[in-house]
């Protein structure tokens, strides 16, 4: 008998019906065959890791807007210093 998803255990489901890409599909069931799980727990253990990557990268988008906005006002100057970078001649006056 196959082993049971942790995944598939401890969360709650509601049935829907759902079109998927012909490829996509027979991969999933590829998978399903060699872990020995149904079809439905890949296909939630792929759409959740999706989902998680996407709200991780809308995430990361805010935060560099959140960055860009808030060094908008800055020089190249005063920019390059907050960067560590050191202002100062060749000749080191």
């Amino acid at each position: 008998m196959g082993r049971k998803s942790h995944f598939a255990s401890q969360v709650k489901k509601q049935r829907t019906t759902v079109t998927l890409p012909t490829e996509s599909l027979r991969e999933a069931h590829r998978i399903a065959r060699t872990r020995r799980v149904n079809l439905s727990t890949v296909i939630a253990e792929a759409l959740s890791e999706g989902l998680r990557q996407q709200t991780t990268a809308e995430r990361s988008e805010g935060v560099l807007e959140g960055y860009k906005k808030a060094f908008a006002g800055f020089t190249d100057e005063e920019m390059a210093i907050l960067d560590g970078v050191i202002l100062e001649s060749a000749d080191g006056r």
